[in-house]
Formats: structure tokens, sequence, C-alpha cells
């Protein structure tokens, strides 16, 4: 035990519980390992106050959240890729993770020019070596242009920074056949969960009697369980038909938000297109499908 990094953990649980909860607990798994910490020392911070954030204390809907892909069976994996590297023998030379569809970690090259742009956006000067293609330099140009300063590390505005909401605006225009995408429509996030996040926030309602529910699909990706759960919204589940590879159901989606509807006030649905884990494709019948669920359940 730490004694300095108790009194520490003891000072920030005293002193600004809040702060913490919004840095630290981003998930169950996080809060229950801090929590851990905390309670291998005393019952009374060092301030002499109780501790504010026990594991009785702690906000329910954060200890009711599961998060499976960074659960009990990655930790045990990474248990065993540690003792493979003392030299303690298995009937295996190594561990293949397949939680989650990581890329770079199962050998994928990652795309050179991305990581140009990166490098450049990051040390400017290397712009003047002459050692990285035209294009990339003036990608890195033009996003440094909508910094402030010249640098990455200025802040940016709310959405992003706009010269990147423009290309953005551009893309999706070129991609649906020139309709006009609006720069002011478009808000950039650090990946896709933040995103979803973000979303699921603007549609929860305040807690009543019952819950906003948002239907998502069975199987799903459980960052949408999780987090339903962290916001104190109902999961309802509608469950994909395997047999015909794993499509909708308008029979399934019409059961699932019926039944919900006792327990809780239905205000989205979430289709995960292509499907993760099924790798299902949703053809142009997707929309006539939801469009019908809408208009025949008010």
């Amino acid at each position: 035990m730490n004694p300095s990094g108790g009194r520490l953990i003891g000072s920030y649980l005293t002193m600004n519980p809040a702060r913490m909860s919004r840095d630290l607990f981003s998930n169950g798994i996080i809060a229950r390992r801090v929590i851990s910490t905390c309670q291998t020392h005393r019952s009374k911070s060092y301030s002499g106050h109780p501790k504010v954030l026990t594991l009785d204390t702690l906000n329910p809907c954060i200890k009711t959240m599961e998060y499976s892909v960074r659960g009990p069976i990655v930790i045990k994996a990474t248990e065993i890729e540690k003792e493979i590297k003392k030299g303690l023998k298995k009937p295996f030379t190594d561990v293949i993770r397949a939680n989650i569809g990581d890329c770079h970690a199962m050998g994928q090259k990652p795309l050179t020019f991305l990581r140009q742009v990166v490098a450049l956006c990051t040390y400017p000067p290397l712009m003047d070596t002459k050692q990285f293609p035209a294009d990339a330099v003036e990608k890195a140009q033009r996003i440094l242009s909508g910094c402030g300063g010249g640098s990455i590390g200025a802040y940016s505005e709310s959405p992003g920074v706009e010269v990147i909401r423009q290309d953005v605006a551009a893309y999706i225009t070129k991609r649906d056949g020139g309709i006009s995408a609006s720069l002011d429509n478009i808000m950039l996030t650090t990946g896709a969960s933040d995103g979803i996040k973000s979303m699921l926030k603007l549609l929860k309602q305040a807690d009543g009697a019952k819950k906003t529910g948002v239907m998502i699909p069975i199987p799903q990706y459980p960052l949408y369980s999780a987090t339903l759960s962290e916001y104190n919204m109902h999961q309802i589940g509608y469950y994909l038909d395997e047999d015909t590879n794993w499509s909708l159901d308008i029979k399934e989606l019409k059961r699932a938000v019926e039944e919900a509807r006792q327990y809780c006030n239905p205000r989205a649905i979430c289709v995960i297109n292509p499907g993760n884990p099924t790798g299902s494709l949703f053809g142009s019948h997707l929309t006539t499908v939801i469009v019908i669920i809408d208009a025949t359940n008010p």
C-alpha cells in the first residue's frame, strides 16, 4: 500500500466527489477498481471526515453497468499473457483476443497517410524535411490553419475544428449524391462511443414513473446496454432473426415495443448496420420497416 497514494485518494474523495465521478467512472470496471483501492484505507479520510464515496454510496446505475467486452474473460486473458511472458508453460504459445475488433493489435498495418498527417500536425517542423508527400503536407497545413495559433494543442469550438467539419460536410454531400450537408449540423466526437452517448443523453427524459426506453438489437455491441444502465434508461431488446442472416423482422419489432410500453416510454430505436457482432447488412427496406413501426406505435 502506498501511503502517499492513500492521502491523495482520501483528499480527492473528500474534497471533490463530483469531479471524481465525472473523471473516473466511465464504466463500472473502473469504478470497482477505484472503490477497491479506496477500501484498503481507513474508513475515514486523512482529514478526519467520513468517506464520501464507498460501494454503498456509489451511484447504483454505475454498479449495474456491464461492459462484457472488457469484463472478466478479458482480464483473465491478460493474466495468461503475463504468465506466458514470465515463462510459465501453457498448451499454447499466445492468446488471440476476439472480444473486440482491435485490428492493429491483430497485425493490420495502419493507413500511412493518416499517420503522416497526424505527425505533421503534431510537429509542424517536419514539413521542412521534405520527407513527406505533398498531399499529406497540404492536409496538415489546412487543419493547422483552422486551429488557434496554428497548433492542434489549442482549444477548438465545441462542435469541433471548423475546417474539419467543412471537409466532413463535403464528403457527406458527395456520398449522398449532391444532397447538401451543413457543417453547422455536424459535431465531431472522440470516437463513435462518445457520439452514441451524446445522442442517448439528448433522448433521456426526467426520471418519473416510467424510464425512457430505447430499442436495441439482440445480439448487440454491449456499449448500448451499458450506457442505458449508466443513464438509468430502459433497454428494449428486439431479437434479430438468425435463420434469415440476422435480419430485422417487423413482427418482432412490434412485439418488443408493445411489451415495453408497460415498463417505459419508448423514444428511439437503434439499428446497427452493418450488424455488430453479426455482420449482417440491411438494405433499403430498413427505412420502410422503421417508418411502419413509428406509424403504428404513436
